[in-house]
């Protein structure tokens, strides 16, 4: 299943249930789960794992070295989980020494073309990224997040569970998990309500996620007395203990 017009290296592990395309490119150290589909002219270079049922388009290029001046040819890597679908020109560098040497995509993830990827970032499941979006080094995406075409984010930036960014927005802080942001810069605009009842959550919990916002940003509270207003809130929703979660561990300080 390998193209006779591909260069896999002989130290490159990949199931023989691997197809890899024409004038594709294997470096060693590269691992490759059955079911994997490689399109052609792809370049993976290691150390780089990719798991299971993968789709790889055309002229994307993964575990490439971080694009980062601190870097001094450590070894680090890339680790790609199972069901992800990256499409064409999409770039994802491997991890840095100095952000744990680990750059890592989840599973059932949707990275639309022209995406970017940088070192150390932590990409949770089943998220969404479309045309253009792309990340610097150590952001961290959670569970079910949504990137419009376009978006930008900035180092050390964290989105929670289930947010959303509008179109060409640029993110220079945290962005609270349920919550949709949009602009340049990036300001809050509600829940991401769309989002949340295409997964199933119910008509309450959307509701008091309302309120959960409420207490956040419309009540001109600090965010230590956001988080005792809607710990009162938490006895039943296990959802608002994540926002709670997120406002304390928060390093850069929310989007408002």
């Amino acid at each position: 299943m390998i193209d006779s017009h591909a260069l896999v290296d002989s130290q490159a592990e990949l199931d023989d249930n691997v197809s890899v395309g024409p004038y594709s490119i294997i470096g060693p150290n590269v691992q490759i789960a059955a079911g994997t589909w490689i399109g052609p002219h792809v370049v993976i270079k290691g150390p780089t794992s990719i798991g299971y049922d993968n789709k790889i388009y055309q002229f994307v290029s993964l575990g490439e070295d971080p694009q980062d001046k601190k870097y001094q040819a450590e070894s680090t890597s890339l680790e790609i989980g199972d069901r992800n679908e990256i499409r064409e020109f999409c770039t994802i560098n491997r991890g840095t020494k100095q952000g744990g040497a680990v750059t890592k995509i989840g599973n059932d993830n949707w990275i639309m073309s022209y995406c970017h990827i940088a070192h150390d970032c932590y990409i949770g499941n089943q998220t969404v990224f479309a045309n253009g979006a792309s990340l610097a080094g150590h952001v961290h995406i959670e569970d079910y997040v949504i990137l419009g075409g376009f978006t930008l984010v900035h180092q050390f930036c964290s989105m929670g569970i289930h947010s959303f960014s509008g179109a060409s927005t640029l993110i220079f802080k945290d962005v609270p998990p349920y919550v949709t942001v949009w602009g340049n810069r990036a300001e809050a605009y509600g829940i991401n309500k769309e989002g949340l009842k295409r997964h199933g959550f119910s008509r309450d919990k959307i509701r008091i996620l309302y309120q959960a916002y409420k207490i956040i940003y419309k009540r001109n509270l600090t965010i230590e007395q956001a988080i005792e207003e809607l710990q009162k809130l938490t006895d039943q929703h296990s959802e608002v203990q994540e926002l709670i979660s997120f406002l304390r561990q928060s390093q850069r300080g929310i989007v408002r």
